[in-house]
């Protein structure tokens, strides 16, 4: 039902609760939009950068390096260390049930992508690549979303690379394009996270939603990993 005005200019009642959906429903793109930006800015200066007692992913790599026979081994041990870190994370912000999860889950995603973050820039380091340079730190975050990567490229005005996702390097991308396509990852994790119907569910037990939040962040950084090792084909020594 459209809404009408009245003789004497009163909006009526239909007219009013459109403009009041409209509203709410623009102010929570605008909070989505946020999040989003909020969310690959986390990912990107802590992520990868490290920060604090958050080492960075040069730090990581290097490190691993240091103790492993090669570059592979090295990365072994990162994807090891990381799923360790990973599952420790989901158990930790799972435990309390409803009580504790309006809280916890943001917490818990961005724990989350915070080390698998880390962990695919790391491997790219390890890898040969120079994860300074922003076209290669825009494939990490995509690493992140997998499948639905080229989708996303698409709907950002971006052609999808031919092969593996590193080869937006050679792209040269400019700086404005791939902040685009940086957000538009942002809504895609966070759309990823709504869809975790099954995960959200088995935190929601107390006690029994630690096991179910450690098992899942596990399995979903293993396919991470997976998807970094084919992202990320070794292109010699790694970067320095």
């Amino acid at each position: 039902m459209v809404g009408t005005e009245d003789g004497d200019g009163t909006v009526t009642r239909a007219e009013g609760a459109g403009a009041l959906e409209r509203a709410g429903s623009g102010q929570q793109q605008g909070a989505m939009s946020g999040m989003a930006a909020d969310l690959v800015e986390r990912l990107l200066d802590t992520g990868i950068d490290g920060r604090g007692r958050f080492d960075s992913a040069q730090k990581v790599a290097d490190s691993a390096l240091n103790t492993a026979a090669d570059a592979e081994s090295a990365i072994d041990a990162v994807v090891r260390s990381h799923l360790v870190k990973g599952a420790a994370g989901g158990f930790l912000t799972g435990l309390g049930g409803f009580v504790t999860l309006p809280v916890a889950l943001p917490a818990n995603v961005v724990g989350f992508y915070l080390v698998a973050t880390r962990m695919v820039a790391a491997t790219a380091q390890l890898r040969g690549y120079d994860i300074r340079q922003p076209q290669i730190r825009t494939a990490v975050l995509l690493t992140l979303v997998g499948a639905d990567a080229d989708d996303l490229l698409k709907k950002a005005g971006v052609a999808a690379p031919a092969g593996r996702l590193v080869n937006l390097a050679a792209a040269r991308l400019p700086g404005p394009l791939l902040m685009v396509v940086n957000k538009a990852i942002g809504f895609r994790l966070l759309l990823q996270v709504g869809r975790s119907g099954v995960a959200t569910f088995g935190k929601a037990v107390p006690f029994v939603g630690g096991a179910v939040g450690a098992g899942v962040d596990a399995y979903m950084l293993k396919k991470i990993a997976d998807s970094a090792r084919r992202e990320f084909p070794r292109r010699g020594t790694p970067a320095r």
